[in-house]
């Protein structure tokens, strides 16, 4: 009996993720994720990888607007979002696709 080769690699695992607003499920990469960091603020991780408690948004400018103004974001994160925070967010929001 001879060995067969296998060659057709096996398709690579893409995590996913639930954006909070929406509840679409997209790729990891395909949302924008949003961590708070130890000391209480929130911050935009473009990494994917700062150390703290995470949530996912898809790159739509209305998902943003619903989880700022609706408290899903302060929510999922397990705190509240302080107006200086809160500011950053809606900038990088207003530079975002409607």
């Amino acid at each position: 009996m001879t060995k067969v080769k296998m060659s057709a690699t096996p398709a690579k695992h893409i995590p996913l993720r639930t954006c909070i607003a929406c509840r679409k499920t997209c790729g990891k990469r395909g949302l924008v994720r949003l961590v708070r960091i130890p000391d209480g603020a929130v911050e935009v991780d473009t990494t994917g990888k700062k150390s703290g408690r995470g949530a996912y948004l898809c790159p739509d400018r209305t998902c943003w607007e619903n989880a700022l103004s609706t408290g899903r974001l302060e929510y999922a994160l397990h705190t509240s979002i302080k107006p200086e925070n809160k500011e950053k967010l809606v900038e990088y929001a207003k530079g975002l696709e409607t």
